[in-house]
């Protein structure tokens, strides 16, 4: 046996002024945030959560690890699948969690990119499945529409979601394999995927045929929309992530 997976985590950067209670001589340093929820899971489920800061050169990241999860957080900026720049405030993100943040989009980009190239394992969650699509090429819808489904749910994490938030998965795909033929799931999000990138395929979506689920058919890449992190149930994902790293990590021992 090699021990457990590594499975890299991202994460943001932020001024600790947004702390409350931080000590005013230390407000404008930077800290790397991470949402705790993330590690919890992925070691419940047998891996070791590596928390990845912009410093740890994806490239260099992907050669020792075994597998990667790209987080929820703020819009990836328009600019990177041909929106609407004109809604972009020109404001810090270090100072504001809601700011588009490019250092952020950048490193995630070439995260998700390397770790493809390498073959390990992807999964992105929320915002980390739109970035995944557009890292790929495609393109997002900038705002759903009001609607009978709700994206924007009044529930405070940890849930496990509205009852009209039901998603339905393809037959046969990887995630009607992992979730079943559907599930209720929460939901915390105003933009979703609209065109595919290269490669991905929309295998789950709620009765508003809004994309909740997007994987690469023979690749051991998957997203979702919601966030299996907070659901109250042990959501599946999380044991899918940490599963793929285990047998990828036992190809590379192999070799």
């Amino acid at each position: 046996m090699t021990g457990k997976p590594l499975v890299g985590i991202t994460g943001r950067r932020v001024q600790l002024s947004l702390i409350a209670g931080t000590d005013d001589r230390y407000a404008t340093a930077c800290v790397d945030a991470f949402v705790a929820a993330f590690a919890t899971r992925v070691a419940k489920a047998g891996g070791v959560p590596v928390h990845l800061p912009y410093d740890a050169d994806p490239l260099d990241a992907c050669e020792w690890l075994s597998g990667v999860v790209i987080t929820g957080g703020q819009d990836v900026h328009p600019a990177r699948w041909g929106g609407d720049t004109s809604v972009v405030r020109d404001v810090d993100p270090r100072l504001d969690p809601h700011a588009h943040d490019p250092e952020r989009d950048e490193y995630e980009f070439t995260l998700a990119r390397a770790a493809i190239d390498r073959g390990l394992p992807v999964l992105g969650v929320c915002r980390g499945m739109q970035l995944l699509n557009v890292a790929l090429g495609g393109t997002l819808i900038a705002d759903l529409p009001p609607g009978p489904v709700p994206h924007l749910s009044p529930l405070a994490a940890p849930t496990d979601g509205d009852a009209e938030h039901r998603v339905s998965f393809e037959p046969d795909s990887r995630a009607a394999r992992i979730f079943g033929d559907s599930v209720v799931t929460n939901s915390w999000h105003h933009q979703a995927v609209d065109r595919c990138g290269a490669g991905l395929v929309v295998t789950g979506r709620t009765p508003d045929g809004v994309a909740e689920a997007v994987e690469v058919p023979g690749a051991p890449i998957l997203g979702v929309q919601w966030h299996p992190e907070w659901m109250e149930r042990d959501d599946p994902a999380m044991a899918w992530i940490v599963d793929e790293s285990r047998k990828r990590q036992e190809i590379e021992y192999v070799h």
